[in-house]
């Protein structure tokens, strides 16, 4: 049962213009609070597993509830400053990791749309073609090449197969 017009929920230009904004705006604001890894830097820094970060939070836990057990060598301002960012950023990146997905999920069936248009296009044309109409051979033949060839039809046409992605 094919599907034509799955996705249909389009954007306005006043809509695109609004989520562009948006966008410049939030990469203004964290513009100057990113930072650029090599792979080598993000090997070594980036080595705090869960484990890790079970013990960072069991050693905030300890200070929250019993501070007298600090040490005192600690910048702890700093810890609670590196802790709370480190918390805002992980909410932030899941949040916008979310709205990724569902933006790649939507244009997958923008995608889907716009495939199968063209394949009933190409039908069309190959309906066209084959009643002589003008125009529609040269249309067809370079459609055609975009699908693997297998086997012939009756009239010895190729039968057009999905393309591989």
């Amino acid at each position: 049962m094919p599907f034509l017009n799955f996705e249909s929920r389009h954007f306005s230009q006043a809509e695109e213009a609004d989520i562009k904004a948006a966008m410049q705006t939030l990469q203004t604001l964290l513009s100057g609070k990113l930072a650029t890894l090599t792979a080598e830097e993000r090997q070594q820094y980036g080595s705090i597993n869960e484990q890790n970060k079970l013990m960072v939070n069991k050693i905030k836990d300890y200070r929250d509830a019993q501070p007298q057990l600090s040490s005192p060598e600690i910048d702890w301002q700093e810890f609670e400053k590196d802790y709370s960012s480190r918390s805002f950023l992980q909410n932030l990146s899941e949040q916008l990791n979310e709205l990724v997905r569902g933006l790649d999920n939507a244009k997958i069936l923008h995608d889907w749309d716009n495939y199968q248009v063209s394949l009933t296009d190409y039908q069309y044309a190959r309906y066209r073609n084959d009643a002589g109409s003008t125009g529609f051979h040269t249309k067809q033949q370079e459609i055609g090449q975009f699908f693997s060839r297998t086997g012939s039809g009756s009239n010895g046409t190729e039968n057009p197969a999905m393309p591989e992605e």
